[in-house]
């Protein structure tokens, strides 16, 4: 069967993760990067469809989910969620650690829980939601990336947010082309990539 969009389902948790994991690395699989395979999907897919469950989709082909978009129509409030809801369980399991020197990288994740970093007030005035998009190999090049953000887009104006904005890391030269494709604008650049942002008005 051809791949659809569909809402997210609570079912499609572990899916996101491994997904999340599999394109984690500049858009390839990071699993040699981690010793904790679900560290990824804590950080950067679990908590939105948990905080703004509206807003997470998810595409599905007849070997099931196969990517996904996820996002959040209010960073800053996501933000305070996080620290009052997601992280403080997480910093318990997960305690602050050393570089192993052994080519993980399970301690950069670790270290984002304990000290997550804000976004800019300035920039979320204009664009206060943010997303993540992921898609494996076999869903890439048929469109679905940008029907995905367009299908997030319309249900952010559905309640009357105005724009927003993703980080994208400098090396992911793929990513950033179908970003400006879609109708992003490039922000602001930054040591490790490049914040873009899309006017939703």
């Amino acid at each position: 069967m051809p791949a659809v969009i569909r809402s997210f389902h609570p079912s499609d948790l572990p899916a996101l993760y491994r997904i999340c994991l599999l394109t984690g690395e500049v858009g390839g699989d990071a699993s040699a990067l981690y010793r904790d395979p679900d560290l990824l999907g804590h950080v950067y897919a679990g908590p939105y469809p948990i905080a703004d469950p509206g807003l997470t989709f998810v595409v599905v082909d007849e070997l099931g989910p196969v990517g996904y978009i996820l996002g959040t129509a209010d960073t800053a409030r996501f933000e305070q969620w996080l620290e009052r809801a997601w992280w403080p369980t997480l910093r318990e399991r997960y305690p602050l650690r050393e570089d192993p020197h052994d080519g993980t990288e399970d301690h950069v994740l670790v270290s984002r829980v304990h000290e997550w970093a804000a976004a800019d007030e300035a920039l979320l005035e204009r664009f206060p939601a943010h997303m993540h998009i992921d898609l494996l190999p076999r869903a890439q090049g048929q469109g679905l990336g940008r029907r995905l953000v367009e299908t997030l887009a319309q249900a952010l104006r559905e309640r009357g947010v105005p724009g927003l904005h993703l980080g994208v890391d400098n090396r992911n030269e793929g990513a950033i082309a179908f970003y400006l494709r879609t109708g992003f604008a490039e922000a602001r650049r930054h040591e490790w990539g490049r914040t873009l942002t899309l006017d939703l008005a």
